[in-house]
């Protein structure tokens, strides 16, 4: 009966004295809230920069165009808009801007006079993300027919190239090229086996946006 009395006791003190073990809990779970704010804040991620669709400086804005518009310390009229069919971008503030023509320079230069009216001194950037308005098509007896993005400079024989090869049906002799020129359409007889062997360089055409190549 003593032995139970003293257990009772025991067990009653401890609960009314908090101990060491206790207060070692406490800053412990402490140190673990801690540490996982802190592991959280060093984790974060920032997005990613805009990567730029193509690094020729001359680069002329056309219709169809991705463009990331970044203004230093201003996201509120920072953001990725598109080149309207009528060669204008939506922004902030500004409203509508002209385009298309411009190098990613000059319209960056362009939305820096329009904005010193709203802010003090402000930066900007303009990058290329996607170039649309820059393609060319191969149409008819090709493996991989379609729309496909125009390098600087892209001749006849490049642009054939990733077109996986003619098909068996293929007549070279009769390829020609659809180019608007001055609102009309021309058409420019190719010659592939020319054009191929090197024989007439002018034959591989340097290649203009919205070119179609045609093989029947």
């Amino acid at each position: 009966m003593k032995v139970k009395i003293l257990a009772v006791v025991s067990l009653l003190v401890c609960g009314a004295l908090p101990g060491p073990a206790q207060d070692s809990a406490s800053k412990a779970k402490d140190q673990n809230q801690t540490t996982t704010v802190a592991s959280a804040a060093s984790n974060k991620v920032e997005a990613p920069a805009p990567v730029s669709a193509t690094d020729d400086p001359d680069y002329e804005i056309g219709p169809g165009d991705m463009l990331n518009v970044s203004v230093w310390r201003e996201p509120d009229v920072s953001g990725t808009v598109p080149v309207r069919p009528d060669g204008k971008i939506s922004l902030p503030l500004m409203g509508d801007v002209s385009a298309a023509g411009s190098t990613p320079v000059k319209l960056a230069a362009t939305i820096t006079d329009r904005l010193r009216q709203y802010l003090n001194d402000p930066h900007v950037t303009v990058i290329v993300t996607a170039a649309n308005s820059r393609r060319i098509y191969l149409i008819g007896e090709v493996v991989r027919p379609g729309a496909i993005p125009m390098l600087p400079n892209m001749t006849l024989l490049q642009a054939l190239s990733t077109s996986g090869g003619f098909n068996q049906f293929a007549n070279v002799k009769k390829m020609y090229v659809l180019r608007a020129d001055g609102g009309k359409q021309v058409k420019i007889p190719i010659s592939y086996k020319a054009a191929i062997s090197g024989q007439s360089p002018e034959q591989n055409l340097v290649l203009r946006p919205g070119d179609t190549i045609v093989v029947p």
